[in-house]
């Protein structure tokens, strides 16, 4: 019974992690929800009290517009980190994913993925110089793929 209880741990904290971007991202759709939210509770105030609750309303009104432009500063800080950000694929579910920092998860499968080889749980085999393809091969693959990807 205690080896299910604390795969059910693992399971509540697996199920709940993502990306760092994706983090991110949530907080702006939070922020932007929080500050819709205030404004709309707020234009309430003048439904309730009529003339008297402009106050209320104005006050409920600018906490909301802050939030909303918290939301557009979180929102312009993922786009730039995710500008920056390392892309790979993910050996779990085949996707291309983003990571930051030396480890992250994958966006799609929430695969944990680390650059560390300290913290790593495999470590690649490396191909000798014969085995391993030259820059030209990667590249022309790499323009291929971009390519075949872009025409749809």
């Amino acid at each position: 019974m205690n080896d299910s209880s604390s795969q059910l741990e693992k399971a509540k904290r697996f199920l709940f992690r993502s990306s760092k971007i994706n983090e991110f991202r949530l907080w702006g759709l939070l922020l932007t929800m929080g500050g819709m939210g205030l404004m709309v509770l707020g234009t309430s105030g003048i439904l309730m009290w009529g003339t008297s609750g402009r106050l209320f309303a104005a006050v409920f009104m600018v906490i909301g517009m802050i939030a909303l432009l918290g939301s557009v500063a979180v929102y312009f800080a993922a786009g730039m980190l995710s500008t920056s950000a390392m892309i790979l694929v993910c050996p779990e579910c085949g996707r291309q994913t983003k990571v930051l920092g030396k480890t992250d998860r994958c966006m799609f499968c929430r695969t944990m993925l680390t650059f560390d080889p300290d913290q790593a749980t495999e470590h690649p085999q490396i191909k000798s110089a014969e085995e391993a393809p030259n820059a030209s091969t990667v590249k022309h693959q790499a323009v291929q793929e971009n390519s075949t990807t872009t025409h749809h």
